[in-house]
């Protein structure tokens, strides 16, 4: 029986070194971790050992009782004792910080907690407001449906959030499988898992995950370890714990697996360090350790077209996802000025619909294209579209290009190509153009009524460029005006060599 084992493992090692020389591989017999492709989901990378599923809670709580990060919203969350409040605060931090960092988010969570307390507060606010307060946060739609929930719970659930993952996903517009574990789980402490992108990553090394994480067949095991994983006493904790060591040391480019307090459930840690030993064992002229295997075949492996690399250790999991590239996108867009009555520079802002991208957000007017506009055609394009917002012809053959400004959405690459425009003073009254394609209402504001408004961070950048342009203009003039004025003829400094004592009382030739 053992020379049939033995034989068939060199059958196998030959099969996996010819496999991996056809990929450049540095190490095949790591090879012996892969397993062949089928749809049966191997024990492999999953928790079924129970002292193994304890041992992890426990190394990752006690880490984190050491090591989280004091945030506002875990200090909302731990002080309020009452329910409802605790789980919009929690709602509140967990929609901030969708694709956006935590440092950014700390700021507008405490301003808008601040501002809005409660679920009542909010859904007492506007629109505009809430707009207003979310500038230059991003993905301006997540502030709308929290603004839209606010409003349906009060008005349809008397103020009372909803306290499980499936009535929070399902009564709630915006609130997805994750946000509602969230909520459940830190508010409510029901023992729900959560997956999001440190999760992901996560998960994806502890248990060698090397399929596309976006794929159903790996989101449904992701949702399934998290679930399995999740430590009945703690929910809240334990979901925190895990999201907080993807964000400190389970890092996407230099993990710190030194400092992981779960490294020694981690088989992509354990493959890295069975590959060090197997290099070295090679060195001796012995042969490499045994290598655990995949006990069955599954579609949660490294691809073959994707195998194990040394050099990138255990950031071969999870495995990137192939991006989709982004809309490119070109704007016309114009900043107008003039002056008003007390005569105070005023800008023209128009106000985008209210659904789509940047909705009920201000902008400054403009056309936008999916096309590359030619440039001769750019002047006329953009003088009809202001005389369509404005009322008016006069004053609009002034456009005067002054540069360009890119800006990234998540699915769109939009470039503006900016122009000023300067109007005769203003007589009084506010622009107020309904029914023009793309425009809602417009109106006239000053630098801090801009500054204050519901824009988006692309406007600002505009701002600041025609701002700095501006002051360009504005100094070159001044030099201008120094050296043409005669009192600056009279302060020029003396370029002539200072004269000798000789020279100085020697009398002038006539």
């Amino acid at each position: 029986m053992n020379k049939v084992r033995t034989a068939s493992r060199i059958r196998k090692a030959a099969a996996r070194k010819e496999n991996s020389q056809k990929h450049g591989e540095e190490n095949p017999m790591l090879q012996d971790m892969s397993c062949p492709r089928s749809d049966h989901r191997s024990s492999f990378h999953l928790f079924t050992d129970a002292l193994e599923i304890a041992s992890f809670r426990r190394n990752l709580l006690s880490w984190y009782e050491l090591h989280k990060r004091n945030l506002p919203w875990r200090k909302q969350a731990s002080s309020e004792s009452n329910l409802n409040k605790r789980a919009y605060a929690v709602w509140v931090s967990e929609v901030m910080l969708q694709q956006t960092q935590v440092a950014t988010v700390i700021d507008y969570y405490n301003r808008w907690m601040k501002k809005w307390p409660t679920l009542e507060a909010l859904a007492k606010a506007s629109l505009e407001e809430v707009n207003q307060m979310w500038s230059g946060l991003g993905y301006y739609a997540r502030g709308k449906r929290l603004h839209q929930g606010a409003q349906q719970v009060v008005s349809q659930l008397n103020g009372e959030m909803p306290q499980t993952a499936a009535e929070l996903q399902k009564l709630l517009p915006g609130v997805g499988r994750y946000t509602a574990g969230a909520i459940a789980s830190i508010a409510y402490g029901q023992a729900t898992g959560v997956v999001d992108g440190n999760v992901i990553r996560v998960l994806c090394r502890v248990r060698c995950i090397g399929e596309d994480p976006s794929s159903p067949a790996v989101m449904a095991a992701l949702w399934s370890l998290a679930d399995s994983l999740v430590d009945p006493a703690r929910p809240g904790d334990f979901n925190q714990a895990l999201m907080e060591l993807g964000a400190l040391l389970c890092t996407p480019k230099t993990p710190l697996c030194a400092e992981c307090p779960v490294k020694s459930h981690c088989r992509a840690y354990k493959w890295v360090q069975k590959d060090l030993d197997s290099a070295f064992q090679r060195l001796k002229g012995k042969g490499a350790s045994d290598i655990e295997e995949c006990a069955g075949t599954c579609p949660l492996c490294l691809p073959p077209s994707s195998p194990w690399s040394s050099k990138l250790g255990v950031t071969n999991f999870p495995r990137k996802s192939l991006k989709k590239q982004p809309r490119l996108v070109q704007s016309l867009t114009c900043v107008p000025e003039r002056r008003s009555i007390c005569g105070e520079p005023e800008y023209l802002l128009t106000q985008r619909p209210s659904s789509g991208l940047l909705a009920g957000m201000w902008e400054f007017p403009g056309i936008v294209s999916d096309t590359e506009i030619p440039k001769k055609d750019q002047e006329r394009a953009l003088s009809e579209h202001l005389a369509a917002v404005t009322g008016g012809t006069e004053g609009l053959r002034g456009l005067c290009y002054i540069g360009e400004v890119l800006h990234m959405f998540s699915h769109i690459h939009q470039t503006y190509l900016v122009y000023s425009l300067s109007l005769d003073e203003a007589d009084g009254t506010t622009v107020v153009r309904e029914g023009v394609r793309g425009v809602h209402t417009a109106r006239w504001v000053t630098k801090a009524e801009f500054q204050k408004a519901a824009v988006s961070t692309a406007m600002k950048k505009i701002f600041k460029m025609y701002e700095n342009r501006n002051a360009g203009k504005q100094e070159k003039n001044k030099i201008r005006k120094r050296k043409q004025s005669p009192e600056g003829d009279s302060i020029k400094p003396d370029t002539h060599r200072q004269l000798s004592l000789k020279r100085f009382f020697k009398p002038a030739t006539k």
